[in-house]
């Protein structure tokens, strides 16, 4: 880790400075988060606290992804610096194809009573047929493509269906999206208020909020 953590690392003992590095390693490059039980850092908080110090160096930050799960992901202050410079931005089709299974597989299931809690994972999954039929995208190869990229990237995921509709490539949201801090989710789920119903009491009081919270030049 070219001495990065050299600090952190020295005055521990071998077994917590091993048991450090492999959580590091797992939770960065592992594709779905990662279990208390598995890596004893994540269990111990002093270990814990550790290793939130070694990820904010480089601009990440521990992710709380259920119970006893947890993951990594881009710090606030640095996600918003890399938005400002045009990092990390979706393409307009993927962004769309994106919001489309987040919409159909999260969103109206949760409206409709058949999903609980509030996490990404659902066993709702939509199918590309769905997403073109009940969208404004066209084109058979042009939401197969960004489909194909979103489930490059994990931000979608292919699962199959168990009842007819669903028996074919059917997707749902992918394990990078479980990536994003409690202030990102917050985030894209106003977004999501604001695009579907900007004319809603809630829209007017997520606007008004931020508008508050914007510096005063």
């Amino acid at each position: 880790m070219n001495g990065l953590f050299d600090d952190l690392l020295q005055p521990l003992g071998d077994k917590q400075r091993d048991a450090l590095v492999s959580a590091w390693a797992a939770l960065e490059y592992g594709s779905e988060p990662a279990s208390e039980a598995a890596l004893p850092a994540l269990r111990d908080a002093a270990l814990r606290h550790l290793l939130d110090q070694m990820l904010h160096r480089t601009g990440r930050t521990l992710v709380h992804a259920g119970a006893y799960l947890w993951t990594t992901g881009y710090r606030d202050d640095i996600a918003a610096e890399l938005v400002a410079k045009g990092w990390g931005i979706l393409p307009p089709l993927e962004r769309a194809a994106l919001i489309l299974v987040l919409i159909h597989s999260v969103a109206i299931p949760r409206a409709e009573g058949r999903l609980v809690g509030d996490d990404w994972q659902s066993p709702h999954p939509t199918t590309p047929t769905r997403l073109r039929k009940l969208s404004q995208v066209h084109g058979q190869r042009r939401l197969s493509d960004a489909l194909q990229w979103l489930r490059a990237a994990g931000l979608v995921r292919a699962v199959r269906g168990s009842d007819p509709e669903t028996a074919g490539a059917s997707y749902v949201l992918g394990p990078a999206l479980r990536r994003l801090t409690p202030a990102a989710r917050q985030r894209l789920q106003e977004n999501l208020i604001l695009a579907v119903g900007p004319d809603t009491a809630l829209a007017t009081a997520i606007m008004v909020r931020r508008s508050l919270a914007r510096p005063q030049k």
